[in-house]
């Protein structure tokens, strides 16, 4: 199988259309078609179904695609840790990161990234954990930001941080004048007890808040009133802004809005939701200098943006 057909079979599956992808490649459109193609005989499978609105993926190619991401991801390693060899610490490091923290981070993580490594190409992918974890065992991503990662033989494991769930509820149920412009508003704290009285916007499981918050409420003989179940943090922050229900989650996931103000902030006792902020790594590939260097960026960036948090 030669990798460069490899190359351009993926690039066609993820795009989907044989115009975009010979325009990504810089390649004639009948020259990627005869390349494809070629795979195709070889391999003795049709990889892509083609019709008038682009090209998607058989069966067979989902499948050759899941393991042509993470070879090539490989060969670029390979590529790296030769250059790495002459002494430059360069390649392609791909970071993937919960939508609770993206906004937040993105920005200084890539600051600190060009200052610290500057021959080396970062490749940011925002996902849930599930998707994630398949990330990191196909090999597509080197490493992933996650909360509340069970520990396995897979993954090397590293806490950045444990920090507190916080209620978060529309500024309406807040008396007028509490809450001033610019900042999201704060009460007394609220039992854990109160908290499952009330509507809860949640994401649907396996998502890890979801099983941390029904993981705490069934200790205290309680489960969650849901709502609404939604799996996206801007979609809930918008639910909870038009007075919806009320979520669960760090209390810096505010950063992904830009006007905090129609927000209440609360804190839980009784007791504390407490979660782990993690790094995770596939153990069974050997990590280059270059991904080791990485690590520590990421370490020190997610410490300190959620630092006036805490």
């Amino acid at each position: 199988m030669d990798l460069k057909q490899l190359e351009y079979f993926v690039r066609v599956a993820e795009l989907g259309s044989f115009t975009r992808a010979s325009i990504a490649l810089d390649i004639a459109q009948p020259a990627l078609s005869r390349q494809i193609r070629l795979l195709e005989v070889e391999l003795r499978q049709n990889l892509l179904t083609r019709n008038g609105r682009g090209a998607l993926p058989t069966e067979a190619g989902k499948l050759l695609l899941k393991h042509g991401r993470g070879i090539l991801h490989q060969v670029e390693v390979a590529r790296e840790e030769l250059g790495a060899a002459r002494g430059a610490l360069a390649g392609r490091v791909s970071i993937g990161l919960p939508p609770s923290l993206s906004k937040l981070i993105t920005v200084p993580l890539t600051r600190a990234f060009r200052q610290q490594l500057p021959l080396a190409q970062l490749t940011l992918t925002e996902g849930f954990s599930v998707l994630m974890h398949e990330g990191l065992r196909v090999g597509n991503l080197d490493m992933a930001v996650l909360y509340n990662s069970e520990r396995s033989p897979e993954l090397d494991i590293t806490t950045l941080h444990t920090e507190e769930l916080v209620l978060i509820s529309p500024r309406t149920s807040l008396k007028a004048g509490a809450a001033k412009k610019g900042r999201a508003g704060k009460r007394q704290p609220i039992s854990l007890a109160e908290v499952a009285e009330l509507p809860l916007i949640l994401p649907s499981r396996p998502n890890a808040f979801r099983i941390l918050i029904e993981s705490e409420m069934i200790t205290i003989g309680r489960k969650p009133q849901i709502t609404l179940e939604v799996d996206g943090l801007n979609a809930i922050l918008s639910l909870v802004k038009e007075g919806m229900g009320h979520a669960v989650l760090p209390s810096y996931t505010l950063s992904n809005v830009d006007d905090p103000a129609p927000f209440l902030l609360r804190s839980i006792h009784s007791p504390r939701i407490m979660s782990e902020l993690m790094l995770a790594r596939s153990s069974r590939r050997a990590s280059t200098d270059t991904q080791k260097m990485a690590v520590e960026v990421v370490k020190s960036v997610v410490v300190e943006a959620i630092k006036p948090y805490a």
